[in-house]
């Protein structure tokens, strides 16, 4: 089984993967590799530029497909998990006010935030995702008022098959009116 963890940069992806690591294998949780992607992209130089203005790398997704190749029992993490082949897709969501405050509270430059929230306003990782994977594939977790256990229960959930595709359920469209 391979499962993307998708999202908008501070939705909590890193946070509730880290958390589900330690489940994996146990009880009806599948037994996969976690892979934080980002990680991969630094350590590997798995990407094409760095994009001074946003202050970030841009990612070669062809690379980073070809690292993946044959990597097929795994959970991948990352806002660009939605890119690869995948049996299911989650997508991380969280309220682009909270998400806007998460990102300032960790640096992020004001701008960066800003436009990360209106994405997220948006949908448009989930536009991606459903896209590319098809509306039976993509599961939506709400971050908001989540605590990070929860989050991971909600992965879980997702991993033993015990919650159904929920592309669409989230809305955060009204932020931007």
């Amino acid at each position: 089984m391979r499962v993307a963890v998708t999202g908008t940069p501070g939705t909590g992806k890193t946070t509730a993967t880290g958390l589900l690591e330690d489940r994996l294998g146990g009880g009806s949780v599948p037994d996969l590799e976690t892979v934080h992607l980002n990680d991969v992209l630094e350590t590997e130089e798995l990407y094409t530029e760095v994009d001074a203005e946003r202050e970030s790398k841009v990612a070669d997704l062809e690379a980073l497909s070809a690292w993946l190749e044959g990597r097929d029992d795994v959970v991948i993490e990352s806002h660009l998990a939605h890119h690869f082949d995948a049996d299911r897709v989650v997508v991380l969501r969280c309220h682009p006010e909270e998400l806007e405050g998460r990102l300032r509270d960790r640096g992020e430059p004001e701008p960066k935030a800003r436009e990360n929230a209106e994405s997220e306003a948006l949908d448009v990782i989930l536009a991606e995702a459903a896209e590319a994977h098809g509306l039976e594939s993509v599961y939506e977790i709400d971050t908001t008022d989540r605590e990070p256990a929860a989050v991971a229960d909600a992965l879980e959930a997702v991993l033993a098959g015990d919650r159904g595709p929920s592309a669409g359920d989230v809305d955060f469209v009204g932020y931007l009116g």
